[in-house]
Parts: C-alpha cells; sequence; structure tokens
C-alpha cells in the first residue's frame, strides 16, 4: 500500500510539473473587422503563467504561408502543422526562450486567396486591418509589452514575405523580422496576372512598388542602418532559395546587417519545423536586449 501511494504521489506531482511548463493555445478566437467588413479569426499561444498573474510578455506575430498542397493555410497551421505549442513550451522550460506571447492572424479569404496585401482589387485590404485594427485589438485584450523592443513579427512562404514588407512600411513597430523561406520576388507580371486577372499591368506595377523588397534595399544608401533585426532562412532545395540568396547579397551589397541561413530541406512544414527552434531563439535573444 505505501508502495502504490508513493507512486501515485510522484505521479501526481509529475503531473502538476507539466502543467506548470505548459502554455494555453486558443486556436479559433475572432474579431470583428470594419475595414474588412467580416469576422477575421486568429490562434494565440499564452505562456505558462499568464492566467495566474499580472505580467506582461513580449509578443510574436507570426504570419502562415499560403500552402503547401495539401494542407489548408489559416491561423491553425502553426500549431497544427508546424508544431508550434511544443516547441514553445519545450524551449521555454529549458530556458532557451524567455516566455512570450505568439499570435498568428488568419490571412485566407476562403476561395477567393491568401493575401497579406492591401489587395489591387480593392476588396481585402489585410494589410490596413493588421496594423489598424489586428495590433491594437490584441495588444488592448492581452498583456502584451507595447514597446518596439518587445514586438516581432515572422512568417512563412508569403506570410515571410509579408514579414518583410510589414517591417519596411511600420520601421518603428518591430524588434525583430524573420523571414523564412520568403515568397520574395522582383515584379513578375505573369505571376500577378494569375491572382488578380482583372487588374492591367500598368495598374499592377505601380500596385506592387510597395511591396518589392529587391527594389526597397537597393534603394537605400550604402551602410544604412537597420531598425529591426532581419533573419532571413530557406532551404536550398526550395523553388525560392535563389531568391532569398539574392535577397541576402543585396542586403550585403549595402552593408545592411542581417542574419542569412541556408539550410538542407524543401518548401514544406518539415522544414519550417526543423528551423523552429532557431528563428524562435534569435527572436528571443532580441527581446532579451
Amino acid at each position: 500500500m505505501r508502495i502504490i501511494t508513493l507512486t501515485l504521489v510522484s505521479l501526481f506531482c509529475i503531473i502538476t510539473l507539466q502543467a506548470q511548463t505548459t502554455g494555453t493555445v486558443y486556436e479559433n478566437k475572432s474579431l470583428s473587422s470594419n475595414i474588412l467588413k467580416i469576422e477575421r479569426k486568429y490562434s494565440i499561444y499564452l505562456p505558462e503563467g499568464y492566467e495566474s498573474s499580472d505580467r506582461t510578455y513580449p509578443v510574436l506575430y507570426l504570419l502562415h504561408p499560403a500552402g503547401p498542397a495539401g494542407t489548408i493555410p489559416n491561423h491553425q497551421s502553426w500549431f497544427h502543422y508546424g508544431n508550434l505549442k511544443h516547441y514553445l513550451d519545450k524551449a521555454v522550460e529549458e530556458g532557451y526562450i524567455i516566455p512570450m506571447i505568439v499570435v498568428t492572424p488568419d490571412a485566407n479569404l476562403g476561395t477567393k486567396r491568401i493575401s497579406y496585401f492591401n489587395d489591387p482589387e480593392g476588396d481585402f485590404y489585410f494589410e490596413d486591418y493588421f496594423f489598424k485594427e489586428f495590433i491594437p485589438f490584441i495588444e488592448q485584450n492581452y498583456r502584451c509589452r507595447t514597446e518596439k523592443g518587445s514586438r516581432a513579427i515572422a512568417g512563412a512562404s508569403l506570410g515571410g514575405a509579408a514579414a518583410l514588407q510589414y517591417a519596411i512600411h511600420q520601421p518603428d513597430l518591430f524588434a525583430v523580422t524573420c523571414a523564412l523561406s520568403a515568397a520574395v520576388r522582383r515584379y513578375d507580371s505573369q505571376y500577378l496576372k494569375n491572382r488578380y486577372p482583372n487588374i492591367s499591368d500598368e495598374a499592377l506595377m505601380e500596385w506592387y512598388k510597395p511591396y518589392d523588397v529587391f527594389s526597397y534595399f537597393e534603394s537605400l544608401p550604402d551602410k544604412s542602418e537597420s531598425k529591426t533585426n532581419w533573419y532571413i532562412v530557406c532551404g536550398d532545395d526550395d523553388h525560392l532559395s535563389s531568391n532569398n540568396a539574392l535577397l541576402h547579397t543585396t542586403m550585403k551589397s549595402k552593408g545592411i546587417a542581417h542574419e542569412f541561413r541556408m539550410h538542407n530541406g524543401a518548401h514544406d512544414w518539415p522544414y519550417w519545423r526543423s528551423i523552429t527552434h532557431e528563428f524562435l531563439v534569435f527572436v528571443s535573444d532580441t527581446f532579451r536586449k
């Protein structure tokens, strides 16, 4: 009987310890957007201790990709395919990263498209929504630290390109920007016409100018001071690897401080899972500073 009792006590202690070091994910939160004129969902990770304290936390806005094929790309992607909660819990418990809030917004407009842009067709101003409604809503409803040094943005594929573009458009908001296999490209008429068949080439060229990250960095003076810590990573088997490498060389030619990594991997969730620990540590190290 004593052995059974000790075993039960030990088991209870283990379960209690595990509960104490586990964050909470709310996968289907939503807010009503006046800009988009629809309800928009998001998922949010709240670190262990959030519910039982008055502590404030740094926040990472993490953008989902537009794929890959066979997946459902939305606000749940990073938790369903990326196993994000596991990585966050483990890294916090082992002291690799500091506790942080992680928010994943939904940029999926159903059967029409996935977009983080203010679209040229004038019916989906996601970037305006993100900055004017979404971030203020998160900071008003959760205990986020609101100074620049405690705010980060990251994303994969289309979300990685948007992370770069958002950091360029709002240079005073984010302390760190992580672009994972970013879908960056120069103006590509055929690619954009496939996405927006009802818009003329002239209108698309004008609309795309603020989203062309290559032209932005090329236009900067040499040795420009960065207002964010840049982290760029891609798999060597990714069809976008050459674009990401070009982004690296463009930034390097201008003397813009950044981290660039090329690993073995493709444009898929196994690769993004393999680099999750690495980019979370980079984000956390920036927060620590």
